[in-house]
């Protein structure tokens, strides 16, 4: 290996390690100063379920039609039972059915 490569490695991988630790450090310092009501503390309550609906939505789509019902059996089953692991076997079997056809 060339050592120039080992080095810019480290650096990349030192100065990404930096970044994320100052982002954390910037969101706990700057939380104090953020409102802690009314329309923002709203906003700020809502955006986990959206990152997270973000992140799952496209590989519901691109599962095609099994894996909408497999979706929305997951979600049906949450609301009725509020057993998170159980819907995770139901959605999870949904698509094992699928794939075993």
């Amino acid at each position: 290996m060339n050592p120039d490569f080992n080095m810019t490695v480290f650096l990349t991988i030192a100065m990404a390690a930096m970044v994320t630790y100052g982002l954390r450090v910037g969101g706990l310092l700057l939380a104090e100063r953020l409102p802690s009501s009314g329309r923002f503390r709203t906003f700020m309550d809502a955006l986990p379920g959206t990152i997270l609906l973000s992140l799952v939505a496209p590989g519901i789509v691109s599962a095609g039609t099994w894996g909408c019902a497999a979706a929305l059996c997951t979600a049906l089953c949450t609301y009725l039972t509020r057993n998170v692991f159980l819907s995770m076997v139901v959605g999870m079997g949904v698509v094992a059915v699928q794939r075993n056809l």
